[in-house]
C-alpha cells in the first residue's frame, strides 16, 4: 500500500475513477452502500479531470483506485467484507 499526498485521509474512502469506466461503476455500487453503512466519508476523483494530470499518471492503469484513511487499499476490483473490516478495525 501507498500513500499519495494528493488523497487524504478525510473522506476516509477516496475511489479514483474516470468516465465510461465499467470497473468504476462495480467499484462504486460496493463502495457506495459501504460508507453509507457505516456513515463514513466518500470521495471520488476523476483523474481525466484538469488539475488531476499527476493522478492520471501514476494511476491510469489502475483504475478504479480504493484508498481508505489515505493508504491505498485496492485497484481494479473491492472485496466487500474486506473494505467493512478496514474501515471499522
Amino acid at each position: 500500500m501507498t500513500t499519495n499526498p494528493q488523497i487524504g485521509a478525510d473522506p476516509r474512502v477516496t475511489v479514483l475513477t474516470r468516465q465510461g469506466c465499467h470497473l468504476c461503476d462495480q467499484v462504486l455500487e460496493v463502495v457506495r452502500q459501504v460508507c453509507a453503512d457505516l456513515a463514513v466519508g466518500l470521495g471520488e476523483v476523476d483523474i481525466d479531470v484538469p488539475g488531476n494530470e499527476e493522478l492520471r499518471e501514476e494511476y491510469t492503469d489502475q483504475v478504479p483506485v480504493t484508498f481508505v484513511d489515505g493508504r491505498r487499499f485496492d485497484f481494479w476490483r473491492i472485496d466487500e467484507v474486506r473494505l467493512r473490516d478496514a474501515l471499522t478495525g
